[in-house]
């Protein structure tokens, strides 16, 4: 798998990657996750979503504002993984899974055209994207217009776009856009009388796992010096953040578009199949060649269990 060297630019928390203003009160971790119905015309969603339109997509984090963080402690529960090397950001040039199942996503936010990443993971509706909180949510108001490109590749759409039925986030996200709780999901309609994850295949997903270890982060940057045509791929250990939050962190130069894309824990290049354990979420200016993710603790498992029940 081709390497390269991480760059000092990346995502900027608080220039943007990361979105809004945070307040310092979440909500009870004892809250459910917040489930929006899109309420919208399949077929509408993908007749909008022309290839000029995906690739004019402004990636999220230019159109979001710089959060206040606050460290804290995820809650945890009994590790539990559903089945189904250093690299600091370069093109995924592997095929295998990931290919299939990681996308691009496209909503309408504030009346603007926007983009993130995501990916398709196991679940018993056979329809779930995790992607970031703010890849569904921003300052009180849901995305529309929010479609599911996976395998997207310089305008080509090889597995069709899939158009939300709805959308959920966790109760930290939904009260206080809390960054530690930056996990959203989507149930996407059938397409052509199939399910997502009968199209494309799915990752597993993990939760309450152990930190600091080895893994892989993929993901659709727009911003330079990327352009958003090609799925990119971050490797190597990881770290906890020791300064404004609890999330993971590792070596990468992926910027805005990026958000929302998978990172996996028992990754297989050869593969290309992991279980996914976190999401592209923020990066900080002061510390470039970053990148940082939620832990997938209780709250985040308790999204996932809402989403494949919807």
């Amino acid at each position: 798998m081709k390497r390269t060297a991480s760059r000092a630019g990346i995502l900027a928390a608080f220039v943007g990657l990361a979105v809004t203003a945070l307040t310092a009160v979440a909500s009870s971790a004892h809250a459910g996750p917040v489930h929006h119905q899109a309420a919208v015309d399949a077929q509408a969603v993908a007749a909008y979503w022309t290839p000029e339109r995906m690739r004019s997509a402004i990636p999220i984090e230019q159109l979001v504002k710089a959060p206040d963080l606050s460290p804290k402690d995820v809650a945890k529960g009994e590790s539990t993984i559903i089945q189904s090397i250093p690299n600091g950001g370069g093109a995924w040039t592997g095929a295998g899974k990931v290919a299939q199942t990681a996308g691009r996503v496209f909503f309408t936010m504030g009346g603007r055209n926007a983009s993130c990443s995501g990916d398709a993971v196991t679940s018993a509706n056979g329809s779930v994207v995790i992607t970031a909180g703010h890849c569904v949510k921003y300052q009180g108001a849901w995305h529309t217009n929010w479609t599911f490109a996976p395998g997207y590749d310089n305008g080509n759409t090889p597995y069709g776009t899939w158009a939300a039925k709805s959308t959920l986030t966790t109760p930290q996200w939904e009260a206080s856009e809390d960054m530690n709780y930056d996990v959203g999901a989507a149930v996407v309609n059938p397409l052509n009388g199939q399910k997502l994850t009968d199209v494309v295949g799915a990752q597993g997903i993990a939760f309450n796992q152990a930190r600091n270890q080895t893994m892989y982060t993929f993901g659709y940057p727009a911003a330079a010096p990327y352009d958003g045509t090609k799925l990119i791929y971050c490797s190597g250990s990881t770290i906890t953040d020791f300064l404004l939050t609890k999330d993971h962190g590792m070596n990468c130069d992926m910027t805005g578009g990026s958000s929302g894309g998978p990172w996996f824990l028992n990754f297989s290049e050869a593969t290309g199949a992991g279980v996914q354990a976190s999401v592209n979420s923020f990066g900080y200016t002061f510390l470039p060649g970053y990148m940082f993710g939620p832990y997938f603790g209780v709250d985040v498992q308790n999204l996932y269990n809402k989403a494949q029940a919807a």
